[in-house]
């Protein structure tokens, strides 16, 4: 990837992407990559259960059925928001739900609540007509580095990956996809026994010379060599050429 931002600067990375949508079709590489800092909004998640819902509370609770319990109603809660946050942004085409403000959403739907008025209403409903009021800004592109905000974290303060320090706005960004590399052939498990009597040369030794000479220029690994003979394993040819070299 090749991150260009508004000042100019660029910098670049190389990323794996694991995953089970094998389909290139219907999911293609470049896609899922544009996608995949979006999995690390489960955080959003956990700040709302934690920090909007509960306002850093802990659970009411003292026994395990019932925290269950508190945990079930505060995830029922939660999805039930999102679902309509959800609902509200597809009413409007083109409308990102990002943009929806999960606060506004839990807000309007206690003062449903309390005033005993709007829960069963059809549609979009008064949570939705208040989302759609105050949409958030579209989602901007931008780039930093990670930085440890505790002083006293024993992790590094910051990682030399290239990145900016302070955030800056994306201008483009350039997805190029490599090719998957090509396996290691298998080699043998077993090596074909080969004597060299007195005064002999043996047939092995002279495959490996025909081999460097067929290309002289070329700087041959051991395994490479092993791929082309074919009856010996990795470590025999690392023995054998060792051996081959010490007598020459």
């Amino acid at each position: 990837m090749t991150i260009t931002c508004t000042d100019g600067s660029t910098f670049e990375g190389s990323y794996r992407l694991a995953t089970t949508l094998l389909d290139a079709r219907r999911y293609p590489a470049d896609r899922l990559v544009h996608l995949y800092h979006e999995r690390w909004e489960h955080e959003s998640a956990y700040y709302a259960l934690r920090h909007i819902i509960l306002h850093g509370r802990v659970l009411r609770s003292h026994d395990p059925a019932s925290v269950e319990q508190d945990m079930w109603a505060l995830l029922t809660l939660y999805q039930l928001l999102r679902r309509t946050m959800v609902q509200a942004a597809e009413s409007q085409p083109g409308t990102d739900p990002d943009r929806c403000g999960f606060t506004i959403a839990l807000q309007t739907a206690r003062d449903l609540l309390v005033g005993a008025e709007g829960i069963f209403e059809r549609g979009i409903g008064e949570i939705g007509r208040r989302l759609l009021s105050a949409l958030s800004p579209a989602r901007r592109a931008r780039v930093s580095t990670r930085k440890v905000k505790s002083p006293i974290s024993r992790y590094a303060e910051r990682k030399l990956d290239g990145r900016p320090d302070a955030s800056k706005a994306v201008t483009s960004t350039a997805i190029t996809l490599l090719p998957l590399p090509v396996p290691e052939a298998a080699l043998p498990t077993t090596t074909v026994l080969q004597y060299a009597g007195p005064g002999r040369t043996s047939t092995r030794m002279t495959r490996v010379l025909a081999i460097l000479q067929a290309e002289p220029e070329r700087l041959w690994r051991s395994r490479e060599i092993a791929e082309l003979l074919g009856d010996v394993t990795l470590v025999a040819t690392y023995r054998q050429l060792a051996r081959w070299t010490r007598r020459e």
